[in-house]
């Protein structure tokens, strides 16, 4: 037998089992910095239980397609969804192009830039707005290992039926009022839910811990939500907290958030 077909087996299953046998179906907007924190936990837990991901998309400016954003959200938020939508629309064009487990690098990438870089000293809104740029986003493509020419799909409303797809797909197994991340644990028929929001990145033997007590939650018959609004800033360089350091705590209510007095 070929040997070096015989070393690309587990890859070639892995590709294969993206499409049509996932272990999870991830549901990621790349500008929610929760979605980004679990995300790499699900991909510690990935590692160790050698689990199969598929990246699939929900976009928080569809979910919020009607609301009126100057009354419901800090002034920022409708930039920084509106991006999420254009870097969606560029995720949609990758997996087009060159396949489901290009989109895991790719937002692998995003949050890399977005959430584990320190914020530029510029205003909020002008870097929300930023992230949805060819100027932000040609590097990040590059870096991906992916052509640049795929920042013509920031423009491309084409794609906005496949993510409006898949973000109403995620919305069905879980109900409407939630947010990002929604996992699917062994799809179709296994549990659903929305996140769990953690703040810390868990170490690997915590992280499958972690992820066994979530899925036997969410399994129990009849379970329907476990919720606090109190969380931490997540501990990410955007939000200037270092690994190790706790973010301060705030009260995410509504969909905005408030610092605890």
């Amino acid at each position: 037998m070929n040997t070096d077909l015989r070393s690309r087996r587990p890859a070639l299953r892995a590709s294969l089992d993206e499409v049509s046998n996932p272990d999870i179906n991830f549901y990621f907007d790349p500008v929610c910095p929760f979605a980004w924190m679990t995300s790499k936990w699900v991909r510690s837990v990935m590692r160790q239980r050698d689990y199969v991901v598929q990246w699939r998309f929900i976009s928080l400016r569809l979910i919020n397609a009607d609301v009126d954003y100057d009354a419901q959200f800090p002034p920022e938020y409708e930039a920084g969804h509106t991006a999420g939508l254009r870097l969606l629309r560029v995720a949609a064009a990758t997996r087009a192009g060159f396949g489901p487990s290009a989109v895991g690098r790719l937002y692998e990438a995003y949050g890399a830039h977005i959430f584990d870089t320190p914020p530029e000293a510029v205003n909020e809104t002008d870097l929300r707005e930023r992230r949805g740029t060819r100027s932000f986003l040609e590097p990040i493509l590059t870096e991906a290992g992916l052509p640049t020419s795929l920042a013509d799909a920031l423009e491309d409303t084409s794609f906005d039926a496949v993510i409006r797809s898949e973000t109403d797909e995620a919305l069905s197994l879980t109900g409407k009022d939630v947010g990002t991340p929604i996992i699917h644990f062994q799809p179709p028929t296994g549990v659903a839910f929305f996140g769990p929001v953690i703040s810390r990145l868990p170490n690997e033997d915590d992280a499958v811990r972690l992820w066994d007590h979530v899925v036997g939650l969410a399994s129990f018959p009849g379970f329907a939500e476990l919720k606090r609004s109190l969380r931490e800033q997540p501990q990410l360089a955007a939000f200037g907290v270092t690994e190790g350091a706790v973010g301060v705590q705030e009260d995410w209510h509504g969909g905005s958030r408030r610092l605890k007095k």
